[in-house]
Order: C-alpha cells, then structure tokens, then sequence
C-alpha cells in the first residue's frame, strides 16, 4: 500500500507557534505527482508577475485543478484523491485542529514571475486550511518561499521555497503572509490547497466541484 506522504511529512512536523502556528513540510507530494505538476505546461495567460498584490488581480487567467482537468490527467486525479481521502482530512484535523466537517478540497496551481507580490493577508473567511507547497526549481527557488508576518505587516520569517516544502497553517485573524518583491529569474510554481467551506461560491474553481466531499 502506497505511502501518504502528505500524512508521512506532517507526522514529522511539530508546529511553530512564531508569528502564528504553522508546520514547515517536507517531501509533502508523491514524486509522481511532483514531477507532473513540473512538467505541466499550461497556456502563457496562466503566467504572470505584478497583480496587485493580490491573487484575485488575475482573476480569469488561474489554474485550478478540477474535474474536467482531473478526468484528462491521472496523476491530477491522484493528487486530489490523496488530499481528499478520510485519513488526510483526520490527520489535519489531529494535528492541526483544522475543521474540514462539509468542507471542499481546493487545489490551485499558481505561476507567478519577475514582478510578483503579494500583501499581507490572512486567508481567514472560508477557507479552513491552507497549505503552500513549493515546485520551484533553480539557485533560488529556495528563496521564494511565503513571508510571514506581523499584524503590521511586517515580515519577520519566511518559509522555505525548497523543492516540495510546504508552508501549512490554519487562517485566523493572526496569520499574517504575503510576499515581498524580490527578484525571480524564472516562473516561481507552487500548489495552493485549500479546503473551503459550503459557503464558498466559486464552485468551479473545486477539485469535485462540488461544496462539499
């Protein structure tokens, strides 16, 4: 029997509490599944730099991982059954005290390039967990990881950008992140994973496409 290494990595993780709690993941994919999404080249309209700030500033021009996307690639369709499987959402929810009860698997694909940024934000709203892994390779993808904040927006840590590392934590009116400009020389790739509520409207953007497993 395969592995999970999602649940693998997070058995080995204990949580940072500074500046809010989060996990700092290691090996978090399948190496399939990581190669897959390296290789996936889609249309250059899903590829940018300056939007904002915010990922919303591209709205229309993002790449989730959904059904239709699913049914066309199976290592896609595996990485959405291993975040969707009942022994992934327990162990977030063991470990992490995520609340995952109704709510859907999101998973988003995210190209960003020489001009990106984003501002402090804290993910709270809909979204019940959030985890970042990191597909980036090259001198220094290890340094294009996520920038955690203060409330003031001051960055004060910074994840690692290392070849499938994973940034995971719980939104609450504390978990200040963003990213600070800094030079790219080439496409900073990561995976978003988000598990939403039923309140969330964008159905389409869902691994089932449905609000809830």
């Amino acid at each position: 029997m395969e592995t999970n290494c999602v649940i693998a990595a997070l058995a080995a993780t204990p949580a940072t509490p500074w500046p809010f709690a989060h996990w700092q993941l290691y090996d978090v994919l399948p190496a399939p599944v990581a190669a897959a999404l390296v290789t996936w080249t889609p249309d250059a309209r899903f590829i940018g730099g300056d939007s904002g700030g915010q990922r919303a500033g591209r709205n229309g021009k993002r790449l989730f991982i959904t059904p239709a996307q699913r049914a066309a690639n199976t290592a896609l369709d595996h990485l959405a059954t291993l975040f969707d499987t009942a022994q992934t959402r327990a162990a977030f929810s063991d470990r992490c005290d995520a609340h995952l009860e109704n709510a859907a698997l999101r998973l988003e694909l995210c190209l960003d390039t020489d001009g990106f940024w984003l501002e402090p934000h804290t993910d709270i709203g809909a979204k019940r967990l959030t985890l970042v892994v990191s597909l980036s390779m090259g001198a220094q993808a290890a340094q294009w990881g996520t920038d955690l904040m203060t409330a003031s927006g001051v960055a004060v840590a910074r994840a690692s950008g290392v070849f499938n590392s994973g940034l995971l934590f719980i939104p609450s009116a504390r978990s200040w992140h963003g990213f600070v400009p800094r030079p790219m020389s080439g496409i900073r790739r990561t995976l978003i994973v988000n598990y939403v509520g039923p309140e969330w409207r964008a159905t389409e953007e869902l691994a089932r496409g449905t609000a809830a497993p």
